[in-house]
Order: C-alpha cells, then sequence, then structure tokens
C-alpha cells in the first residue's frame, strides 16, 4: 500500500510538472485583445496550454515584463511600434503570429464634423512616437494640420509646418485616450478602448485611417530566442483557427466590420 502511495505521489507530481511546463503567460490591455485571448482559454487547455493573460494598463510595461522573462509572449502592439521600442531599449523580439487590425480614428464628443473643430480647439493623440504619428497623419488627412514631407508615422507635433486653426495638443498613454475625449475638442480613438469603456459609439469617428495596411496589425510577439518555441507556435495557430475568437473580436469591436480586419485571413 505504501509502494502504491509513493507511485500515486510521482506520477501526481509528474502531471503537475507537465501542466507548468505548458503554461503559458500572455500580457495584453484591455478590451479586444484580452477579450480574444481569454475566449480561446478553454480550447487552449484541451490542447494542454494552460493560458495566463495578463493585463497592463499602458504600453511600456507588457514589453518590459517580457524582456525580463515574467511573460512569455505579449500581444498589444503592431511591428512599428515593436521596432521602435526595440530601438530604444535594445529588445531582442520577433513577430510570431499576426493578429488584429484596428481601424483607429479621431472622434468628438463636442462636434458633429471636422469643420466645425474650433480655432485653438484642443486635440488629444498618443504620447509614444509611431501612435502620435498616426494621429497626426490622420490630422493631415482631415485638412487640419500639415506635416514635414516624408515623416509619415514617425512624425511628432514639432513635425508640423501648417496649423493654421491654432490646434493645442494633449498627449497621452494611448489606452487613457478615451477617458478625456469628452474634455478636448477632438481625440484620436482606438475603437476597441471605446468598446471596453462604454463611452460612445465607436463608429462615430469624424475620420479613420483605413484598415489596408497590416504593417499596423497588433500581433504575437515574443523573445526572438523562443520564436520556434512549440508550445506558442500551438497556441498561436489554435487562435487564428478558433471561431470562438472570431466571434469575441466582432464583439468587441461593436459588430462593426468596418472598424477592424483579421490581419492573419487577409
Amino acid at each position: 500500500m505504501r509502494f502504491l502511495k509513493t507511485v500515486a505521489l510521482a506520477l501526481l507530481c509528474l502531471g503537475t510538472i507537465a501542466a507548468e511546463a505548458e503554461t503559458l503567460r500572455i500580457g495584453t490591455v484591455p478590451g479586444a485583445y484580452s477579450d480574444a485571448l481569454n475566449a480561446v482559454a478553454k480550447e487552449a487547455k484541451a490542447q494542454d496550454i494552460e493560458l495566463k493573460v495578463i493585463e497592463f494598463s499602458d504600453w511600456t510595461t507588457p514589453n518590459v515584463a517580457l524582456d525580463a522573462g515574467d511573460i512569455d509572449l505579449n500581444f498589444f502592439q503592431h511591428r512599428p511600434f515593436l521596432e521602435n521600442a526595440a530601438k530604444q531599449k535594445g529588445y531582442r523580439f520577433d513577430i510570431v503570429g499576426l493578429g488584429i487590425l484596428q481601424n483607429i480614428g479621431l472622434f468628438s464628443l463636442r462636434h458633429k464634423s471636422l469643420d466645425q473643430i474650433p480655432a485653438g480647439g484642443k486635440v488629444a493623440i498618443a504620447n509614444d512616437p509611431v501612435n502620435q504619428g498616426r494621429a497626426l497623419l490622420l490630422l493631415q488627412k482631415a485638412g487640419l494640420i500639415k506635416l514635414k514631407d516624408g515623416v509619415g508615422f514617425l512624425g511628432t507635433v514639432d513635425d508640423i509646418t501648417e496649423n493654421p486653426k491654432k490646434l493645442t495638443f494633449t498627449e497621452v498613454e494611448g489606452p487613457q485616450l478615451v477617458r478625456i475625449t469628452g474634455d478636448v475638442d477632438l481625440a484620436q480613438g482606438y475603437p476597441h478602448f471605446i468598446v471596453a469603456a462604454g463611452a460612445f459609439d465607436p463608429t462615430s469617428g469624424l475620420i479613420y485611417s483605413g484598415i489596408e495596411d497590416k504593417l499596423f496589425a497588433v500581433s504575437f510577439v515574443a523573445k526572438a530566442s523562443r520564436k520556434e518555441d512549440p508550445t506558442i507556435r500551438k497556441f498561436v495557430a489554435l487562435f487564428q483557427n478558433s471561431e470562438a475568437v472570431r466571434q469575441q473580436i466582432h464583439t468587441s469591436f461593436a459588430g462593426s466590420d468596418k472598424l477592424y480586419l483579421l490581419a492573419w485571413r487577409n
């Protein structure tokens, strides 16, 4: 009997070790990305992957945590953001799977058209280089400013060459933009954050960036040394083939096909 108990205990320990070996910790942000990950958790468990979704409230900590080994993957950033972070911090990361391409916009709770934005109006934009550049490109597309030639999505407020309405800019962390939209005349907006906050209609943008460029698809990112990790590869494939994931993403973007694209399918 003692022998059988010893064997049973040993098997239990081996089972625990195996389960721990398949645990996958993914850092993300609240909203569509977190919800999509949670939607596939049951399917992952059936494939012997214990998913742990860790939410961050900013766009800096997920890369710090990945670099430190506190998480195995993160799912919140697109390639230009990743490349800029790697250049600044020396990260050795790789994209291991495409995710969601969302259609960012400029939103206003005070005005119904871009023509109504007043002289001296307040505009809220992201404070990181790449996403700030995307907002400025949208403002240029709207005819509200003009940027230096060739700056593209790496432009900053210092690259504005024409600002006829003398707009003033408030720079905040991207996830926080939805919170201050009502306090400004115009704000850069991310539909999935708007839906998650229940703040206003994410389809009410006065202008959108368009979803033609997969360069800005939020993707799964791992350390370069783990790019071929079988558990990571297995999970990414599971995520991309999950009907539950597709349904949740559609829900997270207010059921509007104009707000997102499944980058791995298009």
